[in-house]
């Protein structure tokens, strides 16, 4: 089957299927090995994938997916409903692929697929290269054929001709130079600020307004929009080599100034709801720009369907920096308060919410429906 008439159709089984305690078994049957069957991989060949592949420990690992008969790249699969956030599976996943000595490995509930580089000298949660999710809810507005052509980096073709080392070779050396940058610019040495001073060749210009102007620079957003996500785009070249390049997406924050923004809605499933915003008071994996962050002083959830609704909100105590993902955590001063519902309605202006968005508290107190409210 054509990878991305798969990827329809697996988003046709997500719909009946979501909400669903679909076991890990079924979740690999239907999902899984559906996909890889699509990205070419013979899933009833044992010298191609070999299911249940022993390891070190005396274990299994779900998938071993093979070239010249050895291990390329390991496949654990969980539930379809689990969120893959537990360090426990990234851990263990990640620990089998380095003990066989297989450099790529993939957690998977079969519709997010998190692929790590094992060899990669971090802790396990920070080896993440890249992650791609066939969930509509997930990767709204991206274009079946894009995502198809992330996935394809895990095809035979892929594996076989290294493109999934470069790209690791290039994303850790950029995360390790943004790293350096972000210090610098957070509070740019003397010497740089003299360097940029002599560049611009204004002597009216003082070194505080330059430190202070370079600070800014790093942190401003192109424009009111503020960045949504920045995931790999593939292009293949004329000789058939698969690129990736970054892409960034951005949407509005709400017709508010942005000055007054102080509230950031999260889109939250129940488990993660439950587990995560009610249970350990925070919020996780977040993609927010560094300017805005200074300003959120609220988080709420809106919770889809079938509640398809906002309910809860908390005050934030302070924002971090989520293991180097370019993610953040924002954790909550008090546990989440419930509040009267803001409800999405029919034809409304504003659909139901796939990723973060962000308004201000005063105008989410006020609002009805989620019209209302950004």
């Amino acid at each position: 089957m054509d990878l991305s008439l798969c990827i329809e159709d697996l988003r046709a089984r997500l719909e009946r299927h979501r909400g669903s305690d679909l076991k890990e078994a079924p979740s690999r049957r239907i999902f899984v090995e559906t996909l890889l069957q699509a990205l070419g991989w013979d899933v009833t060949n044992p010298d191609e994938v070999e299911l249940e592949c022993p390891t070190i420990d005396g274990k299994s690992v779900d998938y071993a997916l093979k070239a010249d008969g050895k291990p390329v790249l390991l496949v654990e699969a969980k539930p379809l409903n689990d969120p893959l956030r537990d360090l426990k599976s990234v851990t263990q996943v990640v620990g089998y692929a380095a003990n066989a000595n297989v450099k790529w490995c993939v957690l998977t509930n079969g519709v997010t697929y998190k692929v790590y580089d094992s060899y990669a000298k971090a802790e396990a949660p920070e080896k993440l290269v890249f992650e791609v999710s066939i969930d509509p809810e997930e990767d709204s507005g991206t274009p079946v054929q894009e995502i198809a052509e992330r996935l394809s980096l895990l095809s035979p073709d892929s594996m076989a001709n290294g493109v999934l080392d470069q790209i690791a070779r290039d994303a850790f050396t950029m995360g390790k130079i943004r790293k350096v940058l972000d210090r610098i610019f957070a509070d740019p040495p003397a010497a740089f600020v003299r360097l940029v001073r002599s560049k611009v060749g204004d002597d009216t210009i003082k070194p505080a307004e330059v430190k202070e102007g370079l600070a800014k620079l790093w942190a401003r957003p192109p424009s009111v929009a503020t960045t949504r996500s920045i995931r790999p785009s593939v292009e293949r070249s004329a000789t058939g080599v698969v690129l990736i390049k970054d892409r960034a997406r951005s949407y509005k924050v709400s017709s508010e100034d942005v000055a007054e923004v102080d509230t950031v809605v999260v889109p939250a499933r129940e488990d993660g709801f439950n587990e995560v915003f009610l249970g350990e008071d925070r919020w996780y994996e977040i993609r927010l720009h560094r300017s805005v962050i200074p300003g959120i002083k609220y988080i709420a959830a809106y919770q889809v369907a079938p509640v398809s609704a906002i309910t809860h909100w908390a005050p934030v105590k302070n924002i971090e920096p989520w293991q180097d993902s370019g993610k953040f955590v924002v954790n909550f001063a008090k546990p989440a308060r419930e509040m009267k519902p803001i409800p999405l309605v029919p034809k409304s202006r504003v659909k139901a919410l796939q990723n973060i968005r962000y308004t201000s508290f005063d105008k989410l107190q006020r609002a009805k429906n989620l019209d209302e409210a950004f």
